[in-house]
């Protein structure tokens, strides 16, 4: 059994958990919306803008409106139910293949024309017209709107399938990415990773101030893990992610503010319930 096949499993008896049921082949059922669905709340014009959509998906607004989604399983088990999913968007960023992290960003991209970044390898598999492939590695760097993009590295792993019944495929390297906002903060996405000493470079290249990580443990990093990444990557706050989607993942952000007070650091955990929209 693959690690793809795995996972699905995994999802299977998560989706069951959650009162969802699974398709033959495991993956879990899409989220129907409500009969009226509203939009994540608001927050305050010309700041930059955070909405977590449950796992390791969210969608960042900038002051000069670009609109970008990151990771975009939004029929996630933890995702909001009833939340309209994006109508535009100006890019979708891919941290790797696994299915939890590609999620629905091939029908977004179709619904709204954005274009899509990722690993060269995992950007040719998805079969995206050329003029929104974007298939790209660490070191790279991109401009959409006033957000400039910077793909970095990240520890993990990365394969992909179209078809859950086919076996994976080899999909690059795992990236992270540095989001630096024109008149706003810089974000720093992780993916799926491990702490590494390379957060340091992060640090002292792009100088983040918001981190984004995974504190479930398992697959990525756990609270003490993500506490040293931190530690490493010197932010004034960081919001967790990749945690209580599958049983698997124990990690929780009340473990990650006891292992910051062990460190004796004065970064801020933020907790934005799914589907709430945080100004930054």
């Amino acid at each position: 059994m693959d690690m793809r096949t795995k996972l699905m499993a995994v999802v299977a008896g998560a989706a069951m958990a959650f009162g969802g049921t699974a398709a033959a082949q495991g993956t879990p059922a899409p989220v129907k919306p409500a009969a009226t669905t509203k939009a994540p709340t608001a927050a305050a014009r010309g700041k930059a803008e955070v909405t977590w959509w449950g796992h390791a998906a969210f969608v960042i607004r900038s002051p000069g409106g670009a609109v970008i989604a990151i990771d975009p399983w939004l029929t996630n088990p933890k995702a909001p139910k009833g939340a309209a999913q994006p109508e535009a968007l100006d890019a979708i960023l891919l941290t790797h293949g696994h299915f939890d992290h590609v999620g629905e960003a091939k029908a977004l991209a179709e619904k709204t024309g954005a274009k899509v970044y990722g690993s060269f390898e995992l950007i040719n598999l998805l079969g995206l017209p050329e003029a929104q492939a974007v298939g790209a590695n660490a070191g790279g760097t991109f401009r959409v709107k006033d957000v400039t993009l910077h793909l970095v590295e990240a520890v993990h792993s990365s394969s992909y399938a179209a078809d859950p019944k086919s076996p994976a495929q080899y999909a690059g390297a795992p990236l992270g990415y540095v989001l630096k906002i024109d008149k706003g903060p810089t974000l720093y996405h992780a993916g799926d990773t491990g702490a590494f000493e390379g957060m340091s470079l992060i640090a002292t290249q792009f100088k983040p101030t918001v981190a984004l990580l995974p504190v479930g443990g398992h697959f990525t990093m756990g609270p003490a893990e993500a506490a040293q990444a931190v530690r490493l990557l010197k932010v004034k706050s960081v919001i967790p992610m990749h945690y209580g989607t599958f049983p698997l993942l124990q990690g929780t952000p009340d473990a990650l503010t006891g292992e910051l007070k062990k460190l004796r650091s004065t970064a801020r955990v933020v907790t934005p319930e799914p589907g709430v929209t945080t100004a930054l």
